[in-house]
């Protein structure tokens, strides 16, 4: 008799034989099998016998079914070992050798003997043919999940060599329980990636490992996509299901005291190398869990490097030099992903070693080598909504804790009051960063975000505030070809009239695009000499006005 195998989350394994003809699944409890879970319609899909095949049909839910990665309506028959997955559920056809339901020839998802159940193709992205290491893979991943639970191993409490090697017996002694696998399954790379699955962040690992990867992107468990070279690209690796990519997002935020679930279904993270996390689960993220990572680059990049990517011109690093040594306060403006804690951190090596440098991020990325150095992190509230520390608060503190220089990754909310604050009483060469498209955009994105400090501020004294505490205004921008620049460097000047008054020192200008579509342009000097370095000059401070500001195209 034809089986089907039911694996739940956080549920054992359910075994249903198919004796009738027709066997519902929903969310109803009066289906035979009853499933629970926001994704799970009452009357969600049917699976029918016929003439000893079976043969799975889609009741019109809102989110599904789907058979070896693919959304179907109509599917079959069905091969033994194949995968459906209803609401987050995954069940598995095993087939009766003796109802002649196994079939010798592999039939591709589109294929069918019967018309009237023939397969739609999803829409959603070009069908791909399930990779055999995947499904045993997935096979042998819930037998391992069992195995821990049944042998009750935490893997969070032990220690990591410790537990990475029970964790691979325990997979060895799996692998060599199942003689059923075929000689053409490599054991030792199917050993590592149950491994990299069950304790580590699974398919992710070689992601994180490539240095070409700026960026690793989980849509759905079965769809990765990565960042490289500015381009975006699908990648062919995948989790075995919903719940590994869970497994690898709790192993990321348990350490880090942070949690997330259904009541706190976001959270923000960080990997041991620094790298950025950021994780959506159901019931927000209606396609099943996903995970942003912002790698952390091994070697971070300084100004040597950027001038040799063509994002900044050497004139224009000697001149935020001088503006950082001789305590200007910057904003740091920009898209997602322009480059702008790159440059951030940049800019923080000029700070002078004998200066006491306090930094506040959410999470932290900042990699500072001063040696008078205190890192702030903000932290969520706990489970019970208690406990949270917003950098905001953080700010607040840091003002007593005698700062020279007091850098904030990004300033996404009142915190900019105290930001704008701390600058205008003498805590002068503050760093910090905004989204926006321009420095004028900037300046006005920073007036929404003090009016979110909850204080009831005139809008002309914002603006003052704004014109007095900010010096230098460094716009980044990302081109359609991936590229990164910063395309102006603006002074601050004043405010008059209630209009905030700006001037670009240095600028990139676009020429079009190379035979490969890469933007091409470059860097100029306007001639604008900005008042700081007047101030500088008349104090006797050394400045090479001809070759920062008189050279046209910037070095």
């Amino acid at each position: 008799m034809h089986k089907l195998l039911v694996n739940s989350p956080r549920q054992k394994a359910q075994e249903f034989e198919l004796g009738a003809e027709t066997f519902t699944i929903g969310k109803s409890s009066d289906r035979s099998l009853h499933l629970t879970g926001w994704n799970v319609a009452r009357d969600h899909a049917v699976v029918m016998l016929h003439d000893g095949d079976v043969f799975i049909e889609d009741r019109g839910s809102l989110f599904g079914t789907w058979v070896n990665n693919e959304r179907v309506t109509r599917y079959g028959p069905c091969r033994g070992g194949e995968e459906v997955v209803v609401g987050g559920h995954s069940i598995i056809v095993v087939l009766d050798d003796k109802l002649g339901g196994q079939r010798e020839e592999t039939q591709s998802p589109g294929q069918t003997s019967q018309p009237l159940l023939e397969h739609q193709r999803p829409t959603r992205t070009e069908p791909r043919p399930e990779d055999p290491m995947l499904q045993w893979r997935r096979l042998l991943h819930r037998q391992l999940l069992e195995q821990l639970e049944a042998r009750r191993i935490d893997t969070i409490k032990m220690k990591d060599d410790e537990l990475r090697s029970n964790v691979r017996a325990l997979i060895a002694e799996i692998i060599r329980d199942t003689p059923s696998l075929p000689e053409t399954i490599d054991r030792n790379e199917l050993s590592q990636q149950l491994l990299d699955e069950a304790i580590g962040l699974g398919p992710l690992e070689v992601l994180l490992q490539d240095d070409s990867v700026t960026e690793v992107m989980v849509n759905r468990f079965d769809e990765i996509w990565i960042e490289r070279r500015g381009r975006l690209e699908r990648t062919d690796v995948s989790f075995t299901s919903d719940l590994a990519v869970n497994g690898a997002i709790e192993r990321i935020v348990t350490p880090l005291g942070r949690r997330i679930d259904e009541s706190s279904p976001m959270v923000d993270a960080r990997l041991k190398d620094g790298s950025r996390v950021n994780a959506i689960i159901p019931p927000l993220a209606i396609r099943g869990p996903s995970i942003t990572i912002r790698k952390f680059p091994k070697k971070r990049m300084g100004a040597e490097g950027m001038v040799q990517y063509q994002s900044i011109s050497q004139a224009m690093v000697d001149f935020l030099q001088l503006a950082v040594e001789n305590k200007l306060n910057i904003v740091v403006s920009g898209g997602t992903g322009t480059g702008k804690t790159t440059l951030l951190n940049m800019m923080s090596n000029f700070i002078p070693n004998d200066e006491r440098i306090l930094t506040v991020e959410d999470a932290a990325e900042l990699s500072l080598n001063q040696p008078n150095l205190v890192s702030l992190e903000a932290r969520p509230a706990n489970v019970e909504g208690k406990g949270a520390v917003s950098i905001r608060d953080l700010v607040k503190n840091s003002l007593r804790m005698r700062p020279d220089r007091i850098v904030v990754g990004e300033c996404r909310s009142g915190e900019a009051l105290d930001m704008l604050q701390a600058m205008n009483t003498g805590h002068d060469g503050s760093l910090t960063t905004l989204h926006a498209n321009s420095p004028r955009d900037a300046a006005a994105r920073m007036e929404v975000l003090v009016t979110m400090a909850g204080m009831n501020i005139p809008v002309t004294a914002i603006r003052e505030q704004i014109a007095s505490a900010i010096h230098l205004m460094v716009q980044l921008t990302r081109f359609p070809c991936g590229s990164r620049k910063i395309t102006q460097i603006t002074e601050v000047l004043n405010c008059t009239d209630g209009v905030i008054q700006m001037q670009d020192i240095f600028v990139f200008r676009k020429t079009g695009l190379d035979a490969e579509f890469r933007t091409q342009g470059r860097f100029e000097a306007t001639g604008v000499i900005p008042d700081f370095v007047a101030r500088l000059v008349e104090h006797g401070v050394p400045v090479n006005m001809e070759e920062l500001f008189f050279q046209g195209e910037a070095a």
